[in-house]
């Protein structure tokens, strides 16, 4: 089988971003990853075998120096010496070990230096995704004429219903080919149509570059539970403001708020970093509910919430998006990020519910030992890490 990533930036943004402030502020930290499928599918016989082999694929990686120039022209905020970084890179299957059990539940871990590892999540996401749909013969079902017919049409109602939306599909895409013919349908119909909305881009740098897009993200649920469980999660969202601001001096100014709940949060967010950031993302909990939360946070510390930013993204679909567009339209500057909605939306195909999560890091390899930490957000189905862990957080943070 061909490798499923044939290029260095088909990756989410986020991934590079976080790179570049891992290694400007935790340079020798060590980490552990650990794969997740919510629904607890079975994979066909061989899936960990096929799954190996195309990681191994991932060691011919390149970035090309069409890729740099692009990041360079449309990600400002990157400084000079993290392309040095990624000229050098290479991926190592030696980061990875892949397993699959007697019943075919697949088991996926990861560890090494932070700033290799971290660049491994979404490309792995991707092939587990298009992979199983190739080995369970369902990917000769896609119809990708259908899937670019149904994208510019859902980007027509959002756009003529006022919202600002960018693609967010790549971890869970039907196939690479399934997200290159949503951007492209929906790059090409901004020209076409006349509305008060506007698709502003797409998480994935190499398809923003190949349609001349903006590549959209800021950070994940990692960075804080990675200050998290190396020195606890009350003040884990202060030193992950702390750490992006020191790295990109406003800029990237997004902060995702949901890792430990809005509670603990709401403590962290000072006026200072309120002022900094441009806004905040929401990916769990009601979105209304989480809305009016932000907007009386902003109003309490004397800021109009107007002025900011609110990107909503968590499990979205057209009609959610536009429904909540004309809720905020007024209380915030609504955005939307839409990923499997997008992504993996073909008759009679089921998208995998999966995800990689950081569960255990250490500040340097000379440490013998990491320290475990786990994410909770504002869904009880959302949380993840080992039990135990999760209920020690929790107490800490007196949500129980």
């Amino acid at each position: 089988m061909e490798p499923i990533i044939r290029h260095f930036t088909d990756d989410d943004l986020y991934k590079f971003t976080m790179c570049c402030a891992v290694i400007d502020n935790y340079p020798r930290a060590q980490v552990k990853y650990s794969f997740i499928d919510r629904n607890n599918m079975v994979y066909p016989d061989g899936f960990a075998g096929e799954l190996a082999r195309q990681i191994a694929f991932l060691e011919d990686l390149r970035i090309t120096d069409e890729e740099i120039a692009f990041m360079r022209r449309r990600c400002r905020y990157l400084p000079e010496w993290f392309f040095t970084y990624l000229k050098g890179f290479r991926y190592d299957r030696r980061w990875v070990n892949v397993n699959q059990d007697a019943a075919g539940h697949l088991s996926v871990d990861i560890e090494g230096a932070w700033s290799n590892t971290i660049l491994l999540e979404v490309k792995l996401l991707a092939i587990i995704s298009e992979l199983y749909y190739r080995m369970t013969g369902q990917a000769e079902r896609l119809d990708y004429n259908e899937c670019e017919r149904r994208a510019a049409k859902k980007a027509g109602c959002l756009i003529g219903a006022g919202c600002v939306f960018s693609d967010f599909g790549t971890r869970r895409r039907a196939s690479f080919a399934s997200q290159d013919c949503v951007v492209r349908a929906m790059s090409g119909i901004n020209s076409r149509m006349d509305g008060p909305g506007r698709f502003a881009g797409t998480s994935n740098v190499y398809l923003a570059m190949k349609y001349d897009v903006v590549p959209m993200g800021t950070m994940a649920h990692e960075l804080i539970c990675a200050m998290a469980g190396m020195y606890g999660p009350q003040m884990a969202n202060y030193l992950a403001m702390k750490v992006w601001a020191s790295t990109y001096r406003g800029a990237l100014g997004t902060f995702l708020y949901d890792t430990y709940g809005w509670d603990i949060f709401s403590l962290n967010f000072s006026e200072d970093y309120a002022n900094m950031f441009k806004g905040l993302r929401v990916d769990s909990g009601d979105n209304r509910q989480e809305l009016r939360r932000i907007v009386d946070k902003y109003r309490s510390l004397g800021i109009d919430p107007r002025s900011k930013q609110v990107v909503f993204s968590n499990a979205l679909d057209t009609d959610a998006a536009i429904e909540l567009q004309r809720y905020a339209e007024g209380l915030c500057q609504p955005v939307f990020g839409i990923g499997t909605h997008f992504t993996n939306d073909f008759e009679g195909v089921r998208p995998l519910n999966i995800v990689i999560k950081l569960f255990a890091v250490k500040i340097t390899e000379l440490w013998g030992f990491y320290n475990q930490t786990c994410k909770l957000s504002e869904d009880a189905g959302k949380y993840s890490g080992d039990p135990a862990v999760v209920r020690r957080f929790m107490e800490t943070l007196h949500m129980v």
